[in-house]
């Protein structure tokens, strides 16, 4: 149903663009063939005709061509009556389709939860997007400039068309009942104001920002961010590691490429649930890294800090995050052990 209104427009406007050729054509034809001037006269008396603009006629008209010109002046009325009646319409009908899809989104995310939400659908933000899409995440867009289609093209996420520095505009995409936000949008003083925002509205938030300066992420994490990112400055250092260490960098990026996630490495983060059988186990007796062909990278304990490439003998236990690098059918065998 959608896609038959969003076609519509687009089909009344090419059936408006053929009508105004053909009448443009066939008066062109028409003076030539009724009065013998140039294809140029011709096609200029047809265009002062159609456009009802109302210079003096620009050939000498005969009593046939007069006939035919006054068919011509009734032909241009039309068509310009027409044009706007198909213009208002299409406006009307896409004003008035964008306000019941956003009225339904918003009611559709009063219900949503456990959601991660993008505020800004740049090149950053649809980055985010797909890459949270591809995890198979339930993700929310907000973006001022659209696109307003409840299911975005090319987006695939619900996005909602409102100004996302805005408080309400946050708590309408579900900020109190999500799970993560990330404010990517180009203004850093843009992201402050949405993390202050859903800071307020989700005290318990994970929130990540964009920021463009160091002085920005200085900002951003005062103001509530738990991890701010510089994607100029981060690009800089792939560049030279690039050139300086060609193969570690190879190897980084097979294993965090989203074009590699469905049959290369992959980092994976588990949480260990309180009812885990691997709590009380160590590594070693969990499996790592043999039986189950995974290498635990890191660790992190509550109130201590990352322990990078624990020893076997390294006992587990609840709430422990494990920072794990397989394969991605590996982790997706691992995910029953990872709890919440």
């Amino acid at each position: 149903m959608a896609v038959a209104v969003h076609q519509s427009p687009a089909r009344r406007i090419k059936l408006l663009i053929a009508v105004t050729t053909s009448a443009l054509v066939a008066g062109t034809v028409g003076f030539r063939l009724i009065e013998g001037q140039s294809w140029f006269d011709s096609f200029y008396m047809t265009l002062v005709t159609l456009t009802t603009i109302g210079y003096e006629e620009t050939i000498e008209l005969s009593r046939y061509g007069r006939y035919f010109n006054a068919i011509l002046i009734i032909t241009g009325f039309s068509v310009i009556f027409v044009a706007v009646g198909m213009l208002v319409d299409v406006l009307i009908r896409l004003e008035i389709l964008d306000r019941f899809q956003q009225v339904g989104l918003r009611r559709m995310l009063e219900k949503t939860s456990d959601h991660y939400i993008v505020c800004g659908l740049g090149r950053v933000g649809r980055g985010v997007v797909r890459q949270l899409v591809l995890e198979q995440q339930q993700v929310v867009a907000v973006d001022k400039a659209g696109p307003t289609e409840p299911l975005g093209r090319g987006i695939g996420v619900p996005v909602l068309a409102e100004d996302a520095t805005l408080q309400e505009t946050l708590d309408n995409a579900g900020t109190r009942r999500a799970k993560g936000l990330v404010a990517a949008l180009s203004s850093d003083a843009d992201n402050v104001y949405i993390t202050l925002s859903a800071r307020v509205l989700n005290p318990d938030l994970r929130i990540v920002a964009r920021a463009s300066s160091l002085d920005a992420k200085n900002r951003l994490l005062q103001a509530g961010a738990n991890d701010v990112v510089m994607p100029y400055a981060y690009t800089g250092y792939r560049l030279a590691q690039g050139l300086s260490r060609p193969h570690a960098a190879d190897f980084l990026d097979v294993a965090g490429s989203m074009e590699e996630a469905e049959s290369g490495l992959e980092l994976g983060e588990f949480r260990i649930a309180s009812d885990s059988p691997w709590v009380g186990q160590t590594l070693a007796e969990a499996g790592f890294p043999e039986k189950l062909d995974a290498v635990v990278v890191a660790l992190s304990r509550r109130n201590a800090e990352k322990r990078f490439n624990p020893p076997q003998a390294t006992r587990l236990c609840a709430d422990d995050v494990l920072i794990i690098m397989g394969l991605k059918t590996t982790l997706d065998r691992l995910h029953p052990h990872k709890g919440a």
